[in-house]
C-alpha cells in the first residue's frame, strides 16, 4: 500500500511534477529486460552446476558448460529480444500506415471511430464533438489516437538495441555468479564448493527480487521469494536429472 504523506503527494501533484512524469510515461522502462536476462542467466548456469553436482563430475565440467551456456543463451536471448521488439516497431508502423490509409480513403468513418472512443470514455453532446473535431484536425493526432485507443499500442515501443543490451549484460553478471566459486576447488571441497555457488546464487535472486521490488514499489518480501522460488526448482530439477541419470547409466 501506498504510505506516502499530504505533503509528498502535493509535491508530486505540481504543475511541473505533473509534466515532467507525463514526460516521462513516454519512455520504456528496461527493468523488465534486466530481471528476465538476470534471472534467466542465474537459472541457466546454476542448472549446470547443479546437475554437474548431481552427476558426480568433476567442477571443471560445469566451469566449461557454464561459460559456454553464458555466452551462447545471453547471446540467443539478446538477438531473440531484439528481433521482439523490432517486430513492435514494425507492427506500429504497419498500424500508422493502415490508419493513414483509412484516414484518406473514408476520413467520415474514422471520425465515427473517434466519436464513438470518446463517447465510451462518458462524453456526449458538444463536448464530445468538440473533442472529434480537435483530435481530428490534425493528422499525426489523429493517427496517434487511432493507434493507441483502438489498437491499444504503445507510441514509443523500447528501443530494440538497448533491450537486447541490458538483456544480455543483466544474463552474463548474474549468469557467471554460479561459475566463480568453482575456482575455489583448491580450498574446498566439492560439497562446500556446490553450497558455496548455492548460496552465492541465492543471494543473486534476491538482490534481482529486490530490485524488482524496489522499481515497482512493492514489498520486498512476495518478490524475493519469487525468484528464489524460480530459482530453487530450477537447481532442484537439475540436480535430480543429474542424479537420475548417473545412476542409470553408471558414470
Amino acid at each position: 500500500m501506498d504510505a506516502k504523506s499530504d505533503d509528498t503527494l502535493r509535491s508530486e501533484h505540481t504543475e511541473e511534477a505533473i509534466a515532467q512524469r507525463l514526460a516521462g510515461a513516454t519512455q520504456h522502462s528496461y527493468l523488465g529486460d534486466f530481471v528476465l536476462g538476470a534471472v534467466d542467466g542465474a537459472v541457466t548456469t546454476f542448472a549446470v552446476v547443479s546437475g554437474v553436482a548431481g552427476a558426480g563430475l568433476p567442477s571443471g565440467v560445469a566451469v566449461v558448460l557454464g561459460f559456454a551456456n553464458v555466452l551462447a543463451d545471453g547471446f540467443s536471448m539478446a538477438v531473440g529480444n531484439y528481433l521482439s521488439t523490432r517486430s513492435e516497431h514494425e507492427v506500429l508502423e504497419l498500424a500508422r500506415q493502415t490508419e493513414r490509409d483509412h484516414i484518406d480513403r473514408l476520413p467520415e468513418g474514422e471520425r465515427e471511430e473517434i466519436r464513438q472512443i470518446f463517447r465510451g470514455k462518458g462524453f456526449d453532446g458538444e463536448l464530445l464533438e468538440t473533442i472529434t473535431d480537435t483530435i481530428t484536425e490534425e493528422r499525426e493526432r489523429w493517427v496517434d489516437t487511432m493507434v493507441t485507443e483502438e489498437l491499444g499500442l504503445q507510441l514509443v515501443p523500447p528501443h530494440p538495441v538497448k533491450a537486447a543490451s541490458v538483456t544480455f549484460v543483466a544474463f552474463m553478471l548474474a549468469g557467471l555468479v554460479p561459475i566463480l566459486p568453482l575456482f575455489l576447488t583448491s580450498y574446498l571441497t566439492a560439497t562446500q564448493t556446490f553450497m558455496t555457488s548455492a548460496v552465492a546464487t541465492l543471494v543473486t535472486f534476491a538482490l534481482i527480487g529486490a530490485a524488482k521490488a524496489r522499481a515497482t514499489r512493492q514489498s520486498f518480501l512476495r518478490p524475493v521469494l519469487e525468484t528464489l522460488a524460480i530459482g530453487g526448482s530450477a537447481a532442484f530439477l537439475a540436480y535430480f536429472a543429474g542424479a537420475l541419470l548417473k545412476s542409470l547409466t553408471g558414470v
